[in-house]
């Protein structure tokens, strides 16, 4: 017996083809300070990828890191005292 179906994907949306809300949009509005010290941390490790590493590319990476941890530690301190509740 044959089966007779669709071959072509579903036609609505599924739960994961939508545009983020505003919830969503928000949440990565507060992240963003914490986003952009890793895209800069990625930056300066990408940059000591191919060449040995100077002392100033070891405080640049430094610096990177306090900034990461010091987005990371804002963030936590955010949604401890429950303002992004």
């Amino acid at each position: 017996m044959r089966y007779i179906v669709a071959l072509q994907p579903v036609v609505t949306g599924s739960e994961y083809d939508r545009e983020p809300t505003a919830t969503e949009l928000d949440a990565i509005e507060q992240e963003m300070p914490l986003i952009a010290a890793e895209v800069e941390l990625l930056d300066v490790q990408i940059s000591t990828l191919d060449r040995p590493v100077t002392e100033v590319d070891t405080r640049r990476l430094r610096r990177a890191r306090r900034k990461v941890l010091a987005a990371r530690r804002t963030l936590a301190n955010r949604y401890s005292v429950g303002e992004a509740a």
